[in-house]
């Protein structure tokens, strides 16, 4: 079975570019999936149904996570945006230009080494 969305014949696409339409195709089912349980969870007046549906969401949230870590760990580009924008205590839309400027971000700590800037969890003797 073809995707229904490609825009191109799929003989002429690269497996690569084919994955990455699954992936693409499949995180925006999960951010739908997500709003209707957004809205779901806001109608629903029994609470045992709330948590049920609020349980389900955030499932959703986890499987589109997955789906973006798959798409930064294979696209370069995606890799750079994600490391610029996600994660920065700075104004999402001033981001580029502080970047642009080598200032550092207001708010962010240098963490380079890919560390989470909390040190060693291990005593030292």
């Amino acid at each position: 079975m073809t995707s229904e969305t490609l825009h191109e014949e799929q003989s002429t696409l690269d497996t690569e570019t084919i994955d990455r339409h699954r992936a693409i195709t499949s995180l925006m089912e999960e951010l739908e999936a997500v709003d209707w349980y957004d809205q779901r969870i806001d109608a629903a007046t029994d609470g045992s149904l709330r948590a049920i549906l609020i349980h389900n969401r955030d499932e959703e949230k986890e499987h589109a996570a997955m789906l973006l870590e798959w798409l930064r760990r294979k696209d370069p580009k995606f890799d750079e945006y994600f490391r610029r924008y996600l994660f920065s205590a700075a104004d999402v839309t001033e981001i580029e230009d502080v970047q642009e400027s080598d200032e550092p971000l207001p708010g962010d700590a240098d963490h380079t080494d890919g560390s989470l800037g909390i040190g060693s969890l291990r005593e030292e003797n």
